[in-house]
This record gives C-alpha cells, structure tokens and sequence, in this order.
C-alpha cells in the first residue's frame, strides 16, 4: 500500500466511527426492546438524552419504529449505517470487496427489519455482520496502517458512547487503553494533550464522564 491520502484517512476514521456506533446503538435498542414494547413507562427520553440526539418522537411507538429505520432523520441507527456505507464505497479498492460487502448486507438485513413485525432477528444479523466486517479487516488488510485508523475510529466511538451511557469504568479503561496504541501507531494527526488528558481520567476512582466526552472527541481533529 502507497501512501494514504489525507481523504482516505478521513475516510477510514469515519468508517470506523459509523461501524461502531451502529452496532453499539443497535446492540442497546435491541436489549431495550422488549422493555420499551412492555414497560408503560417511557424509557426512550433518557435514551435519547444520554446519546444527545433529539427527542423527535411522539411515543416509545414512534420511537421504536423511526429511531431504527427512518432515513430521514439525520440520528437514526440506518442514517448512520448509510454513512458507513458512503465510506466504504469509495474505499473498495483499498478495504477490499468483501469487506464492503458485509456493510452491503448491514443495509439489506435493517431494510428487511423495518417491514417486519418482529425486527430482532434481522437486527442480530446486522451486528453479526459487522463483526464480520471487522474480521475480514483483521484478517485481508494487509496495511498496518490502515487497520489502525479504522479501529482507531471505532475505539474512539466506543469510549464516546460508552461514557455517553455511563457505562462502568472497566469497561471504559479497557477502551482507551485499546484506542491509544491504535491511535499511535495510525498516522493519523491527533491532539497529544487530549490523549493524555483521558489516560488521567480513566484512571480517576470517579469518572468524569462529561470530561471523557470533551476529551475523546478532541483526539482527532
């Protein structure tokens, strides 16, 4: 592999970016489902609050129905996935067809989940697909370099949402301390004192999630 174009890392960060907050976000709406259909208490603000997406919905009904699968709303789990795809297409040649085809499937499986009546399954397969994806980077991108910036994108959306959601500190620190190698090692441009700043955090005995936030999403301009 030549050397990257300032483009293609950008592509390469966002598609590690839009993989995984898809999948995260699909991986949570899929373990509230239940409890949002059952539940007579609206739990969807809180969710719409934590991820600092507007609250467009009329009822947990509308929710569950649009969050998902309405293209039109910018938030929503398929805009993002369509993002990923915009990404992917333009890098086929350098992430490789099949790689590009499991977000192909991605967008199959969430338009066949939007006319069923009971859309786990097909959301299930969409994480499964991804985790493919992320696979065969692991396993066909030969570039180093390449890898690194796609799962740099990835970790970095992973702390983001997980500190959005206050996740445990566990969790969050085996994060960061899996992004920062991969950020290192990316070539990307990346703001050092932000870097560090969240090393100190994660190692804080209470997490300053509002900070972690500032701080993640300053890494990479």
């Amino acid at each position: 592999m030549g050397i990257i174009s300032v483009t293609q890392v950008d592509n390469l960060y966002w598609l590690g970016r839009y993989t995984e907050r898809v999948y995260t976000t699909l991986k949570i709406f899929a373990k509230s489902y239940d409890q949002m259909i059952d539940s007579a208490d609206d739990v969807y603000p809180g969710y719409c609050e934590a991820l600092d997406i507007p609250n467009i919905y009329a009822s947990k009904e509308d929710f569950i129905k649009r969050y998902p699968f309405d293209a039109t709303i910018a938030d929503s789990i398929i805009s993002n996935l369509n993002r990923a795809y915009d990404n992917a297409i333009v890098l086929r040649e350098t992430i490789g067809s099949e790689a590009l085809s499991y977000i192909q499937l991605s967008i199959y499986e969430m338009n066949k989940a939007a006319k069923s009546e009971a859309p786990l399954i097909e959301l299930q397969q969409i994480m499964d697909d991804l985790l493919s994806f992320w696979g065969i980077v692991d396993d066909q991108i030969d570039a180093e370099q390449i890898r690194n910036i796609i799962k740099a994108g990835k970790r970095i959306e992973r702390i983001d949402l997980y500190a959005r959601l206050e996740l445990d500190k566990f969790r969050l620190e085996r994060e960061v301390h899996r992004m920062i190698p991969r950020v290192l090692r990316s070539g990307m441009k990346y703001n050092a004192s932000a870097l560090s700043r969240i090393s100190t955090l994660i190692n804080e005995n209470i997490l300053d999630y509002a900070g972690i936030i500032s701080s993640v999403e300053s890494i990479v301009a």
